[in-house]
């Protein structure tokens, strides 16, 4: 068994030598750090006049918070990594609090700290934004329930607490801090607290109702206000992320009144969001325009991290609507945007990145307009969705085959809840999540392909190491040994909880995965294909039954030698399988460097792509089982000559 774990490891270790060092590029500071900048940045904007007037502190306390957050924006901005933006904000707040200490007027506090804001998000991962509120009636009731002490009934800042708090509690319904609060600020005030305030974080709310009070307190001020909001440019993004001053100042196209009126009711900017929803290549298209942006400006951390974007929130979740009508065009595509993230560096020559920008963008407006030409037939329909259950299936149902049959042949028919506990806790928690990415969170692309390859790669190694052991156990004589020896103390309740969550692992991968492939079918399905969708679902569960049945029957029925070794035969196989297609999902959240080889080629089924990295943990798996088979085969010949001696 030693041997087994070293060989894990080896595998493991090949992996994780191809990591690159382009891991620790990136912004420098993850996203709740960002944000806690952007909060301080945008609280020092707000409450500034309460500290200062006319060039004199009026509230020494308030002005050494304004000290302290400003010492905070430049300690922490020391840490971000080297970018035109990054120096940028980094300037931004040696000014500002430059501007403190000499105790400057409130609008030139503000024009530091909206640019130190502005410079922030543009580094920052990309906001996912709330699908939906609560209503305003069950807002309000959130809002009595959690914030009357402090902020009062009307949220006046005149609760039975706040003659006690220092600095007070907000006045939701003053107009001209409101005007410099941005929703995105008070979403993050009631997620993480304020530093040096009774704020504290509301951590046991959801984000659906974190969010929903963030809206409800931030339209106290705007209360009453109305105006056309039909033809309004603004995007749900916008009011969020920007306070109505910095829109005033950014966007005077928009007129104040509309601000303010969506800022009381946002309910039109939400049912547009749901009707015009970016599609794929949509997404595509608008975060590659913004990663040759930021490459034009020297930001190559961000630049990068449009083009994963791109390619994981946009097109892959269009590849399979391709692939039905043009599979090269997909590849060449998929192959394009994979390698562009090496080219946005210092080193790139900028007319060549401006080029291979160009071709995609080509490609994929050629394969939208192919997209967009016709549904997929009935006939077409149906055998997508067969053949995505059949696919996706077969690999889950091939461990939990596994795992049921070693487990009768060992006499342990008691065990099998186990098996059945990981698989239906694995079809259960694929549901949750589903549903938890449709009505309360945004699965990120690059957090989908992580969630996948590491599911992925943990089976890998989990399958090769129960191969491993089933291999061990081939010849009948070296069963009946293990059989009197091990049994009944290596099966205890801890090696049974691992097979159930071996079963887990294996059937969550490819149930996530199935959904995903299955919502992007229905966007290319009218409501009268339902039926085709639905029918090839039934039809592949059917075969999916019978191809299981067969094999719990058949293998029953192999004498224990010959179920061993075809068990072991498959459990390598999917190992093999399963880490090609790990490898595959972590390059693409970028967690792996991609070394393409020679010849481009690709067997999905079989998890083989034309990286380095890939065949290189597939040809470690190759070479381990192939010294297990040599292995088997010494220890063979030795055992026929004692058991000659014997007879």
């Amino acid at each position: 068994m030693r041997t087994s774990l070293h060989l894990v490891r080896l595998l493991l270790a090949v992996l994780l030598l191809n990591i690159p060092p382009a891991l620790a590029e990136g912004p420098g500071l993850s996203e709740p750090e960002l944000r806690q900048l952007m909060q301080m940045a945008e609280y020092i904007g707000v409450d500034y006049s309460e500290a200062v007037e006319n060039g004199e502190i009026i509230n020494g306390d308030e002005y050494a918070e304004m000290e302290e957050f400003a010492q905070l924006l430049i300690d922490r901005g020391q840490q971000l990594s080297a970018s035109p933006v990054a120096d940028s904000i980094r300037g931004e707040a040696q000014a500002l609090q430059a501007a403190i200490q000499r105790k400057a007027s409130l609008a030139e506090v503000k024009v530091h700290t909206a640019k130190l804001r502005q410079g922030l998000l543009s580094i920052a991962p990309a906001l996912s934004l709330p699908q939906s509120l609560l209503s305003i009636e069950e807002s309000r009731t959130l809002y009595q329930s959690q914030c009357i002490a402090c902020h009062g009934n009307a949220g006046m800042g005149d609760g039975p607490l706040a003659a006690q708090l220092e600095p007070p509690p907000t006045n939701f319904h003053d107009r001209e801090r409101a005007e410099n609060r941005s929703l995105l600020g008070l979403y993050d005030a009631i997620s993480n607290g304020i530093d040096g305030t009774a704020m504290t974080a509301f951590s046991s709310l959801n984000d659906q109702q974190r969010w929903s009070l963030a809206f409800y307190v931030g339209s106290q001020a705007f209360v009453g206000e109305d105006a056309d909001t039909s033809e309004s440019p603004l995007s749900l993004q916008d009011l969020v992320m920007y306070s109505p001053q910095v829109l005033r100042n950014e966007r005077p196209e928009i007129p104040a009144e509309t601000v303010a009126a969506l800022r009381a009711d946002p309910a039109p900017l939400f049912a547009r969001e749901a009707v015009q929803e970016e599609k794929p290549l949509d997404t595509a298209r608008s975060q590659l325009q913004k990663a040759l942006a930021a490459y034009r400006q020297g930001d190559y951390g961000s630049a990068r991290t449009l083009a994963i974007s791109a390619y994981l929130d946009g097109f892959e979740l269009a590849e399979s609507s391709l692939d039905s009508r043009d599979a090269e065009l997909r590849k060449s595509i998929e192959r394009d945007l994979l390698g562009l993230r090496a080219q946005l560096n210092a080193d790139s020559e900028p007319q060549q990145v401006e080029q291979q920008v160009s071709a995609i963008l080509a490609r994929l407006d050629q394969a939208q307009s192919l997209l967009e030409e016709s549904n997929l037939s009935n006939t077409a329909l149906f055998i997508a969705s067969l053949v995505i259950l059949l696919r996706e299936g077969l690999e889950a149902l091939l461990v939990v085959i596994a795992l049921t049959t070693i487990l009768i042949k060992t006499g342990r028919r008691d065990a099998l809840k186990y098996v059945h506990f990981g698989w239906i806790g694995a079809l259960t928690a694929g549901f949750a999540t589903w549903v938890a990415a449709q009505e309360l969170i945004t699965i990120s692309g690059a957090s989908r392909e992580m969630m996948e390859g590491f599911a992925a790669l943990a089976a890998a190694a989990v399958l090769f190491y129960v191969g491993y052991w089933m291999h061990s156990k081939t010849h009948a004589q070296e069963w009946q040994k293990y059989i009197q020896r091990n049994i009944d103390h290596s099966l205890t309740t801890g090696t049974l909880w691992g097979i159930a969550g071996l079963s887990f692992i294996a059937v969550y991968r490819e149930v996530f995965e199935t959904i995903l492939f299955y919502q992007s079918l229905l966007t290319q399905a009218s409501a009268g294909q339902y039926s085709a969708l639905w029918g090839g679902i039934a039809a592949a569960a059917a075969l999916l039954t019978v191809i299981g049945w067969a094999m719990v029957r058949y293998s029953a029925r192999l004498p224990i030698g010959k179920f061993f070794s075809a068990t072991t035969f498959i459990l390598l196989a999917l190992s093999f399988v399963l880490a090609g297609k790990a490898v595959a999902a972590l390059q693409e959240a970028a967690l792996i460097g991609i070394s393409p080889l020679p010849v481009s080629f690709s067997f999905d089924w079989l998890g083989i792509y034309s990286t380095w990295q890939g065949i290189g943990l597939q040809a470690a798996i190759l070479v381990a089982a192939a010294w297990l088979w040599i292995r088997g085969r010494g220890a063979e010949s030795g055992a026929a000559p004692s058991a000659k001696a014997h007879g």
